[in-house]
């Protein structure tokens, strides 16, 4: 085993790799900045956890620029019913309708982009998160949940984001404030279930299973929406989620590994 980088006696003085729980959302948030701090230690590293991320986005990217040369006939094929409207209403109706599904296609893409990428890419970020552990120090393990789990986890994460956009689709149908506080709503809940994904690597490692891991998490609910949503708002930026993905990981396992030396033993 390479000779940990991070010593854990300096866990308390050192920002980037902290030694106790910073709890609530704001805490949470600072876990994925901190989760950049491995891009001074590793950025060979780093970099390789952007090749999959990268690709699923050019992926991701193709398929949106087809929905939005092709859902305006799609908006009128589903409509006939507003054909004999009055034009205007009828063409408000439609715009609204045509940028309500390009918005829940958007939304839909990030959190899929989340499942593919975690699901290819989890050799890349299974190293990532094994570095972490072994700069981190202390009873760390050294065999990761395996590429079959990676890939059944990731199609789980798919399967709640197309539940997820269902319900902010129809939340985005209420009047003047819908689509707002979709947003909002899929904002939350997506990081939810981002932050649940990320987590589980390193506990599942220990052999945590599911209810294990809420059961241990249960105290720390904040200040793990707050890391996901911190991950999951990055991704509204371009190219941010192949940016982010890597420190994401990292951040994750630095929060799991806190959430664990917390608790009573």
């Amino acid at each position: 085993m390479p000779t940990p980088i991070h010593d854990p006696a300096s866990t308390m003085t050192d920002p980037a790799w902290p030694g106790r729980p910073r709890r609530g959302p704001w805490g949470g948030a600072g876990y994925l900045a901190r989760g950049f701090a491995l891009w001074r230690h590793r950025p060979g590293l780093m970099l390789l956890g952007m090749v999959p991320a990268l690709l699923v986005a050019v992926l991701m990217a193709a398929l949106l620029i087809a929905l939005v040369l092709v859902a305006d006939d799609l908006v009128d094929w589903a409509t006939p019913f507003a054909d004999d409207w009055d034009d205007t209403v009828r063409g408000v109706f439609r715009v609204a309708l045509y940028l309500l599904i390009l918005a829940g296609a958007g939304f839909l893409a990030m959190i899929t982009f989340t499942g593919l990428t975690l699901a290819v890419g989890d050799p890349f970020y299974e190293r990532i998160w094994a570095e972490v552990e072994r700069m981190l120090g202390g009873d760390a393990p050294t065999e990761g949940v395996g590429w079959w789990r990676g890939m059944k986890d990731g199609g789980v994460l798919i399967g709640f984001g197309f539940l997820t956009a269902a319900v902010v689709f129809l939340i985005g149908l209420l009047p003047v404030v819908g689509s707002f506080v979709g947003a909002a709503v899929g904002l939350v809940l997506a990081g939810r279930l981002l932050a649940g994904e990320l987590i589980s690597r390193p506990l599942e490692a220990r052999g945590m299973d599911r209810a294990a891991q809420a059961a241990l998490l249960r105290g720390h609910r904040g200040t793990a929406l707050g890391f996901g949503v911190a991950v999951q708002a990055c991704f509204l930026v371009p190219l941010g989620g192949v940016l982010v993905m890597p420190a994401a990981v990292a951040g994750a396992t630095m929060l799991a590994r806190d959430v664990l030396d917390s608790a009573p033993r």
